[in-house]
């Protein structure tokens, strides 16, 4: 199969065509971020790089038979305080070259990603243009991590991932300990408090657990929850975890978010609670992983993980734990800097997910 993938990032796709088992005659890309080029040379050298999309003559890839993309979310993601709603802004442009690219390649299969959170207005408008319905996705599913996207494609789809049941405590690494000493907390319980030595700039913080009910008769017990809090109309209001009880779920909604399930238990938090600053349970799943963001857990979220002798540490999770929510290999991203794994990572695919819908180009 030859491929023409476009804002692709650390190759995800060629990773997931293989995982599915799809040969690939000839794979080439698109892609500006040099970190993630680099990511994508030291894993697939046979992959031919071509740069920035809007530079792209298309018409050379005619013939082709498939083409991937997931134009940056970043300018329509509802974490963006003035974040595109329409159809005229810079995110849309780049939803166009991909558009261009089908059309000036005439590849016979499509596949484009896009995050859940993408206003309505241009959700229909992609899908008028695509001609397809989106496909929302969870890689839940398949990692221990909650990642809602929309897929259009036009590949045959029968069936939805089945549920491996993964949680976070299964990706963890086993008795690593943070490298990073300016972003991890050691710490123990004194009755209800949990305090923190932050030994970058010798700052102490405090956190204060939850108090919500995780056992119930000696086991985990699920926990029924309601994410609250987004942008509305350009102005803030305060994201976080409303956690019940009772062990009952919340009343169903049209609103998806009125009515989770442990996933995940966020336990407490330091300072004022922001996203960098939340601490959740590794029963449950991870947070989205985000590519960018301040703040000791901004990316990936803080952990509680226990240790042997009764004292745990909070701390973000370790690149490799990052790649294994994403599916990836371990040591995938390796060869540059933390910083810079930890963005590649956030802004992948989920590899599993992405290879259970090209495992439809098997029917065809």
């Amino acid at each position: 199969m030859k491929v023409l993938s476009l804002f692709d990032g650390i190759s995800c796709g060629m990773l997931a065509l293989q995982r599915a088992g799809i040969p690939v005659e000839c794979y080439d890309a698109f892609e500006i971020d040099k970190y993630a080029v680099t990511v994508s040379k030291r894993n697939f050298p046979v992959i031919v790089h071509h740069g920035n999309v809007y530079d792209g003559d298309f018409t050379q890839f005619k013939g082709y038979d498939l083409l991937l993309g997931g134009s940056p979310c970043t300018y329509w993601s509802i974490a963006k305080k003035d974040r595109e709603i329409d159809c005229n802004g810079e995110g849309f442009r780049l939803f166009q070259e991909y558009v261009r690219a089908l059309e000036e390649s005439g590849c016979q299969y499509f596949l484009y990603e896009n995050n859940y959170s993408v206003h309505q207005n241009i959700k229909d408008e992609i899908t008028r243009v695509l001609g397809v319905e989106p496909i929302m996705i969870n890689s839940a599913l398949v990692s221990a991590q909650n990642r809602k996207r929309c897929y259009w494609t036009n590949i045959p789809f029968t069936s939805f991932p089945k549920d491996k049941g993964i949680l976070l405590k299964d990706v963890l690494e086993s008795g690593v300990t943070w490298q990073d000493k300016s972003y991890c907390m050691t710490a123990r319980y004194p009755g209800a408090v949990l305090f923190n030595t932050l030994e970058r700039k010798q700052r102490t913080m405090v956190a204060e657990p939850v108090p919500i009910n995780t056992y119930c008769n000696g086991g985990t017990m699920p926990m029924g929850a309601a994410q609250r809090g987004r942008y509305v109309d350009g102005e803030k209001t305060e994201q976080h975890i409303e956690i019940r009880e009772d062990g009952k779920s919340n009343c169903l909604t049209t609103v998806q978010k009125d009515t989770l399930v442990c996933s995940p238990v966020r336990i407490g938090q330091y300072g004022k609670g922001g996203q960098g600053q939340r601490i959740y349970s590794v029963v449950g799943k991870s947070v989205t992983l985000s590519a960018n963001g301040g703040g000791q857990g901004a990316k990936t979220g803080l952990y509680k993980i226990d240790l042997p002798d009764g004292d745990y540490i909070i701390r973000k999770l370790t690149p490799i734990e990052a790649e294994r929510l994403q599916t990836l290999p371990d040591n995938y991203t390796a060869g540059i800097s933390n910083t810079q794994r930890y963005k590649c990572i956030g802004n992948g695919w989920t590899v599993d997910v992405i290879a259970h819908i090209l495992g439809g180009l098997h029917d065809v």
